[in-house]
């Protein structure tokens, strides 16, 4: 029986669950902007207490380790490694992608029905401006598509959308939607966020497979080098 606690901050959702065997038993997660550093010891405490299970029970913890925000994957990769090396237990990366694949996939399942088995599955992590973190997958999870970053306009994705419904979801499908929604083939999920739901059975399956991270040299997966921005404040221009 495998015990894992699940963390997900790559974006602007702070979630945090509890699953065993893969099945989720207690998730705590906020959707209110740069409040992450703040909830997330908190969120953690309040899971373990609503699943009853205590530090020492836990077998592992699975990080979603990007693409997405800098900070937001700071803030959760830090927490993951400390925990696993207080705890000495295994840290498990994740992609934030495939994750929100995975989720999309249970969602379309339960609500939609695809028409056909060909449908791909196209997650977005909003990258500023036009530019996204995207990747594409069948159905069935599998890469069509490596995670990159790509500049959208209209023709975007025109050789899956040609053959294919592609079904879009994301803070960066959002702002997307008015470049891509003129082909009947493109279908946006609303309402669609990430969750550390959506890494519980990945991080079971990897739990299973004896595939861990090396805690102490783990870094996220960034993708893109971070730009800081300007400061306003007096004398802090450089």
């Amino acid at each position: 029986m495998a015990v894992i606690l699940n963390i997900e901050t790559a974006t602007r959702v702070c979630s945090v669950g509890v699953s065993i065997d893969g099945k989720l038993i207690a998730l705590k997660e906020s959707h209110t902007k740069n409040s992450h550093a703040e909830q997330i010891t908190l969120f953690v405490e309040e899971v373990l207490n609503k699943s009853g299970i205590t530090t020492k029970e836990l077998d592992a913890v699975a990080v979603s380790k990007g693409p997405g925000s800098y900070t937001g994957l700071r803030i959760g990769v830090s927490t993951a490694k400390g925990l696993c090396y207080g705890l000495d237990i295994p840290l498990i990366g994740i992609n934030t992608l495939e994750a929100m694949a995975n989720g999309m996939i249970n969602l379309i399942n339960k609500t939609d029905n695809p028409t056909t088995s060909d449908a791909l599955i196209c997650p977005m992590i909003d990258a500023r401006r036009m530019e996204v973190y995207s990747s594409v997958f069948s159905l069935k999870l599998k890469i069509i598509e490596e995670t990159m970053a790509k500049i959208i306009d209209s023709s975007s994705y025109g050789n899956f959308l040609k053959d294919n419904n592609v079904y879009f979801a994301g803070d960066g499908a959002e702002k997307c939607k008015q470049s891509l929604s003129h082909n009947q083939n493109a279908i946006f999920l609303d309402d669609f966020h990430p969750s550390a739901s959506y890494l519980c059975n990945l991080a079971n399956d990897k739990f299973n497979n004896d595939d861990f991270d090396n805690s102490a040299y783990f870094e996220p997966y960034y993708l893109k080098d971070f730009v800081a921005g300007i400061s306003k404040v007096k004398g802090l221009r450089m």
